[in-house]
């Protein structure tokens, strides 16, 4: 009877393309992880909401978890990552919310002894927030981060002229278009604490993972 080979720790280096300067993430994943499990990895990773479909496409055959009205893929929740059998240094891609046109390059950089004392899956390292759901994809995104800055100038200009002016009218208004303003400037962080703190409750079963 044969036995399942030793579980491994995957070093994974995920970044997401035509994003400058590179918006990227790091993940050790163990080696008996599902690409399903991979998926959710990915969500947690970059702040997406698993809202839109996915698709993993490696050595030009698909994956995806099925859904209603989904794609035909071959079930992610059925392939463990050492099936896969993946070289040093292999690439793959993920791709996710086909609208946007997210891709996301994926690339084995290193295998690993599972050590008892680490949680598996962990972001060990990452750069710059992830892109808001339904910004418009890569472009988009770019265009409004970089946009940021100026136009909450901008608008804190015309909030005190307003207030000035004793235009409460006005004032609620400008309040209203600045918020979500305000969450583009903050997008040159990435809480690495927040997403591994995800990753726990993901490993655990807990489902809080959704709705931190």
């Amino acid at each position: 009877m044969e036995h399942d080979p030793q579980p491994e720790a995957y070093l994974l280096h995920a970044w997401i393309c035509d994003v400058h300067p590179m918006l990227w993430r790091r993940f050790l994943v163990r080696s008996d992880s599902t690409l399903a499990d991979l998926h959710i990895i990915l969500q947690i990773g970059f702040a997406w909401t698993d809202f839109h479909l996915h698709r993993f496409r490696i050595r030009k055959k698909d994956y995806a978890v099925p859904r209603l009205h989904g794609l035909s893929c071959h079930d992610a929740r059925q392939i463990k990552l050492a099936e896969l059998q993946f070289r040093l240094n292999e690439r793959f891609l993920y791709e996710y919310d086909f609208g946007d046109g997210w891709q996301l390059q994926l690339r084995l950089e290193q295998r690993s002894a599972i050590k008892a004392e680490r949680p598996y899956p962990v972001c060990v390292g990452g750069r710059w927030a992830g892109p808001p759901e339904d910004c418009g994809g890569p472009k988009a995104f770019l265009a409004r981060r970089a946009a940021a800055p100026w136009r909450v100038e901008e608008l804190l200009e015309g909030l005190r002229e307003d207030l000035k002016a004793g235009d409460l009218t006005t004032v609620h208004d400008c309040l209203e278009e600045l918020q979500p303003w305000q969450e583009w400037l903050s997008l040159h962080r990435f809480d690495r604490r927040a997403v591994n703190r995800r990753l726990r409750q993901y490993a655990q079963g807990d489902r809080g993972w959704m709705n931190s």
